[in-house]
This record gives structure tokens, sequence and C-alpha cells, in this order.
């Protein structure tokens, strides 16, 4: 990760870039509405790191669908995080059968994680002047992950700018999106080239999976990710 300081002011983005369908439609919706964008990724132990590999695939392909989007796009950060992995204790970081927890949340629930990942992006975004901070989480089409709904982001932001003494704001592009509209919204920013980008080089499985080529990409078919996302690709393709 760079560690020298930059000022990028209004028009500089950072956006947490998670190598998934969510995140690589994020990282396009930034580029086409800020002038400069940069990318932080997190690495806390998850059993799906493999989606860490198809981030640098994924900002190649970024560069060829719009000539526009190479310039913008800035440096890409990243961040170990393996503490809360080793703290959390859930299926997305250990080696067991996903399912409900009593309290009926999914065992997949890393508790933290997105109040977390934003507190250290507001850190990085801070030191690099950097006002706006994208994110892909989302309550419409979700796991029912508490801390990805939009009061929660909403909190997190004024807690990030009292904390700080700045003026954060927290996008989060997807919240009131379903997953078909979210293969909408690539198309829309995109183009064919980006969808078939994300099909393709983006990575959900919360098992890591990428030996099967669905028509909505790799993945085990089974897990709840795989199904969100391909439930939405097959409404998609049906509109």
């Amino acid at each position: 990760m760079a560690t020298e300081a930059a000022i990028l002011g209004d028009g500089a983005a950072l956006v947490l870039f998670s190598g998934g369908q969510d995140s690589a439609t994020c990282l396009a919706w930034a580029l086409d509405r800020f002038d400069h964008v940069e990318t932080l990724g997190f690495d806390y132990g998850q059993r799906h790191r493999v989606e860490l590999d198809r981030r640098a695939v994924l900002r190649d392909g970024m560069g060829r669908i719009d000539p526009a989007w190479v310039g913008r796009l800035g440096e890409d950060h990243t961040v170990a995080l393996d503490a809360l992995g080793k703290i959390s204790e859930t299926a997305l970081t250990r080696e067991s059968a996903i399912g409900f927890e009593a309290s009926g949340l999914p065992n997949t629930f890393v508790p933290g994680r997105n109040i977390v990942f934003l507190t250290f992006a507001a850190a990085l975004a801070y030191r690099r002047g950097i006002r706006h901070v994208v994110g892909g989480m989302c309550e419409t089409d979700y796991s029912g992950y508490p801390d990805c709904r939009d009061d929660t982001i909403k909190a997190l932001q004024v807690a990030l700018n009292l904390g700080m003494e700045r003026r954060f704001v927290l996008h989060t592009p997807l919240m009131w999106l379903d997953k078909a509209q979210t293969w909408s919204l690539a198309e829309a920013l995109g183009g064919r080239d980006l969808v078939d980008l994300i099909v393709e080089d983006s990575h959900t499985c919360y098992l890591g999976e990428r030996g099967e080529r669905h028509s909505w990409g790799y993945g085990c078919g089974t897990c709840p990710a795989c199904k969100l996302r391909a439930e939405g690709f097959a409404r998609f393709t049906a509109a």
C-alpha cells in the first residue's frame, strides 16, 4: 500500500473493491462520475480469498472498456486484517457448513466487517485527501447482514465525520437495487463489455470455487452468494 500523502480533492473517490460483482459495478459507477478513483481491498482470512486475485484482472479490464476510465483509475491499496478473521469464527473465515445461527443471522456474517472496512477506508481517504468513499452495501437483495443496512451506513458516516473532523460522503449506489438491477446498472455504465467482464472475472462464491463456469460466472452454484448472483442474472437476461 502506498504511503505518500496526496491531496486529490473533491473530484476523487476511494472504492471498497473486493473483486466481486458488486464492488466491480461500484468501481465502474465511480469511474463514470469522478476524475480520480482509487481502490482498496482487504485480506481478512476469508475462505473465498480467490476474490483478491481477481482485483487486478478487473482493474485492467475496466481500462479497456472506456478510454476515459484509464486516466481516472488511480492507485490500488490493500490492507491485511488477519485479526478480524481470527476473532470472527464464521463460515466465511473457517471451514464449516453455511447455515443460520440461533439469532436468525447467516453464519457467514462477519461481525463488524463493514464497520471496520469503512473505518480503514476513511482513514486512508483522510491521508490521501479523498472525500468520497464508495461501497457495495445493499439491503434489497442481500444476506441479512445488519452492517449492510442504509441506517448503519448513515450512522457510520456521522461517526467518521465527527471522529476525523472531515466531511466524508459514503456512497452506496447499490443500496436500493436488487441483483437484476445491479446487472442492469453495469450494462448501463459499460455496455455488454462490462457485463461480460464481471461475469468472467469477478468472484462471488463464498466457497471460493472457480472450477465450473456458469452463464453468470464461476462458483459452486449452491451457496447464498451464488444463488443471489445466478437468480439476478437470470432475471436480467430475461428482461
